[in-house]
């Protein structure tokens, strides 16, 4: 058996456990990284970019069907999907190398390629070498949550996983779940050719904003996505060369390939958290504002917290480790400026507060204001005029925003450093915006509040008489 002394010992490759391993070795700490599946994790191997790869592949397809309002012959797109998979794989191999173990060891960090387990409050062992830290980071990341229906594991069905995989275009694809990874992946694989049935439990994409998703629901019908909501799975069975899929309400759903997307859980199966004293509920680990958890040399960040399980979150966390772990900091982790986007066409984004938790939580002291797409000169030129950018606002600060249209994601991101920064709408209203840009649209939400005010104020309109005088 090896034994190794680290100063932190970093347990899972995902984005977030890769950002506390890189910046903590390069400040000079003795550093220890522990991964038994794939350096990257989900993000890079399974989700963020195998995904958006996909809906970019998607995307060309749509392109070549919507030329006629410019006066280009639109063409039905004849798409080879091994070449798709093909663009896929490719894609993670370009960037695996930043994310691979041969960077990390120049970095001066221990890799070793096996799961860690705790044996005790302060040790960890990983295949045949002990590990024993001042600090560990728990940073396992979540696995697709397969859901308790009645046939299921008698079925072939895919995952986020192993989706990706698939050389040949599914001809009849339904998708469990209707959350973010469901729609997107509905939507991309219904532009290159399938035919593509959603079945949600409840409401699709539940966290966004309601008007935002109609506008989305809309564009997905329009690309022959069936959308099924409040349509509970209770029997699959397999029908001959087909998949039968049985709702509560009596609906019969057939497929080729099933398509499993009905939320996350976290990894904590290898860790034996309970030797190491911390505390996990529905398998998810407890931490505190600190994201200490209750063994206090132990850090959790990302998915393994269930809380805000984005790639951006954990490299934010990663970010407060660094402050903590290494120079003694106590810095509280914030939520409220942690932004999310759905990549669907179009995109909605979003940061702070909702419309309804804005109202929820400053009644009627909250101002909404929303700006159009139709009423963006680039986004008339580009023949985009569908979606809108709402901001909630709160004393003349920004405490929300929310975005449904082309490019969101983008244009989210000024709110964003709003919300970081504490930013009036002053400091949004007085940047100048290159003309003629979809950007735009977030300082017209600006003037669009600022406006009202300076009219109704007395005392300037009092100013603009006196002067009228000379």
């Amino acid at each position: 058996m090896n034994k190794i002394f680290a100063d932190i010992c970093v347990i899972g490759a995902g984005s977030g456990g890769l950002s506390v391993a890189s910046a903590a070795s390069q400040l000079g700490i003795n550093v220890v990284l522990l991964e038994g599946n794939k350096m990257g994790g989900d993000c890079l191997n399974y989700g963020c970019i195998p995904s958006k790869s996909l809906i970019a592949a998607s995307k060309s397809a749509h392109a070549l069907t919507k030329g006629e309002p410019f006066g280009v012959k639109s063409v039905y797109p004849e798409v080879d999907f091994s070449k798709v998979k093909a663009h896929i794989s490719n894609v993670i191999k370009k960037i695996e190398p930043h994310d691979s173990v041969e960077r990390f060891e120049k970095l001066g960090v221990k890799v070793i390629r096996h799961y860690g387990k705790f044996i005790s409050k302060n040790e960890v062992m990983a295949g045949d070498t002990l590990i024993k830290a001042r600090k560990f980071v728990i940073s396992t990341g979540s696995q697709p949550l397969i859901p308790k229906i009645n046939g299921l594991k008698n079925i072939e069905y895919y995952t986020n996983e192993n989706i990706f995989d698939l050389k040949e275009l599914p001809k009849n694809l339904i998708i469990i779940g209707g959350g973010p990874i469901g729609m997107e992946m509905a939507q991309a694989y219904s532009r290159l050719g399938a035919n593509v049935t959603v079945l949600e439990a409840k409401n699709i994409l539940e966290k966004d904003d309601p008007e935002a998703v109609s506008i989305a629901i809309m564009q997905l019908k329009s690309d022959g996505v069936q959308i099924k909501e409040n349509s509970l799975v209770i029997n699959i069975e397999k029908d001959s060369d087909s998949i039968k899929v049985i709702t509560s309400d009596g609906s019969i759903y057939n497929g080729s390939h099933l398509l499993i997307a009905a939320g996350r859980k976290s990894n904590i199966k290898y860790l034996d958290l309970d030797k190491a004293n911390v505390h996990h509920l529905d398998q998810n680990i407890k931490v505190d504002s600190y994201l200490k958890t209750s063994n206090k040399r132990i850090y959790a960040i990302g998915d393994v917290t269930a809380k805000w399980q984005f790639t951006h979150s954990a490299e934010y966390q990663a970010s407060i480790i660094i402050k903590s772990a290494i120079f003694g900091l106590k810095i509280k982790q914030k939520t409220h400026h942690i932004p999310w986007t759905t990549y669907l066409d179009p995109e909605i984004a979003q940061v702070g507060l909702t419309e309804a938790q804005a109202h929820k939580e400053y009644g009627n002291k909250v101002s909404i204001v929303k700006v159009n797409y139709r009423d963006n000169d680039r986004a008339i030129a580009e023949l985009e005029p569908i979606g809108f950018v709402k901001v909630m606002v709160f004393k003349g600060r920004p405490v929300g925003a929310t975005i449904v249209g082309k490019q969101a994601g983008e244009l989210i991101q000024i709110w964003c450093l709003a919300l970081s920064n504490k930013l009036k709408m002053t400091a949004i209203s007085s940047m100048i915006s290159p003309y003629p840009t979809l950007g735009e649209l977030n300082k017209r939400v600006a003037n669009a509040y600022l406006a009202p005010i300076v009219l109704n104020n007395i005392l300037i309109k009092w100013i603009v008489r006196f002067f009228k005088k000379f």
